[in-house]
């Protein structure tokens, strides 16, 4: 009985003060100013990534755009991706300027395989309480990165959601649509053993495996403090930290301008399954790519990952890029040639592999 006379009491409580107080969004958590002030924040940095086809951008209901008319049989290419759990080490490090960059990558190079050049890409911001300085630092990095891929930032949306999130955290989500004529679609249809398999080195481990990272960061370091402000160098100049929380490197205008110059056979994004698991998604079934690990320069980031968990090496090769953020399979006749664009575009790029006809049994990726 004590139960019911404390619930009705509250209820009295409560009808007494919806009859004397008038209640506001921002009393329930929500601050409508502060999303308009974050609107604010964002309008200029949108406006520099605007380009052709950009009808209406951010402001309204939806934004238009216009398919370039250069395109006779255009094909639309669309992809979502997220941050993942490299978003816990940006809330504890308060370090939010790189991930927005990664955020339009993973969604960017992954409609780039297919030859689709990006045209826009819109966002997701949610948050339990709105910060709005946070909100702009990662929404910065989100303009970044759509420069980067030439894609015009044309809206998103900011959800401020009381008790969804805890204090200080927020997630991502990013959508991106890019455009390929129907005749020039990438599709791996036409790779045959004698196929060359070109490297593009990533920047670090991009936005995959950090689950795993965090895990061998907590072993190596008993407080993350010590891990926070260790500031010797670890890596060309850059802390451990820097090279940790380094973003995902965009390859769009370099295989753009590649794909001008020889025919490109088949692409893969090496995200999430590593280089083990992303190359087979655009082999056909009667060949293997075989790599060669000492074709390429890994990263220390990655062997001090592997030594500091005891990784094998075939783990490495299935969680991270170990390096290699994108291949680019070409005719042997072509390799020397799709270098030479790609050095000129500023990648570091490796010939690191070839197909070979596939034997039963035969995984289509191996890494030797």
């Amino acid at each position: 009985m004590r139960d019911l006379h404390m619930a009705r009491r509250q209820r009295a409580d409560w009808m007494f003060m919806t009859e004397s107080t008038s209640l506001s969004y921002r009393d329930a958590g929500v601050d409508i100013d502060r999303g308009e002030a974050l609107v604010e924040r964002i309008k200029p940095l949108a406006k520099k990534t605007m380009r052709e086809g950009v009808l209406t951008g951010i402001g309204g209901f939806g934004a238009l755009f216009e398919i370039p008319k250069r395109y006779r049989e255009p094909v639309l290419v669309s992809g979502a991706d997220g941050v993942g759990t490299k978003l816990k080490l940006a809330f504890r490090l308060n370090k939010h300027e790189t991930v927005g960059q990664d955020l339009v990558a993973m969604s960017v190079n992954d409609i780039l395989v297919q030859g689709a050049e990006p045209l826009f890409f819109l966002d997701y911001f949610a948050c339990g309480k709105l910060d709005v300085e946070t909100a702009a630092e990662v929404i910065s990095g989100i303009a970044k990165g759509c420069e980067l891929a030439g894609a015009a930032l044309i809206g998103g949306e900011t959800a401020e959601m009381p008790g969804m999130y805890p204090d200080g955290e927020y997630d991502l989500a990013g959508f991106a649509l890019g455009v390929v004529e129907k005749a020039k679609i990438i599709d791996g249809s036409g790779i045959l053993p004698g196929d060359v398999v070109l490297g593009l080195a990533s920047s670090g481990a991009h936005s995959n495996g950090y689950s795993l990272i965090r895990k061998i960061l907590e072993h190596a370091f008993s407080d993350f403090a010590d891990f926070a402000n260790f500031d010797a160098p670890f890596d060309q100049g850059k802390t451990l930290v820097e090279v940790v929380m380094e973003p995902t490197r965009i390859y769009v205008k370099s295989v753009l301008s590649l794909l001008e110059t020889v025919p490109v056979k088949g692409m893969a994004h090496i995200t999430g399954g590593g280089l083990l698991e992303n190359l087979p998604r655009v082999l056909p079934d009667t060949v293997t790519a075989v790599l060669e690990t000492t074709a390429w320069q890994r990263p220390r980031l990655f062997d001090w990952l592997q030594a500091e968990g005891r990784i094998d090496d075939a783990e490495m090769h299935r969680v991270f890029n170990c390096g290699i953020g994108m291949t680019i399979i070409v005719a042997a006749e072509d390799a020397e040639t799709a270098l030479a664009s790609l050095r000129q575009s500023g990648e570091t790029v490796w010939q690191i592999g070839r197909i070979l006809p596939r034997q039963r049994g035969e995984p289509q990726t191996r890494i030797v």
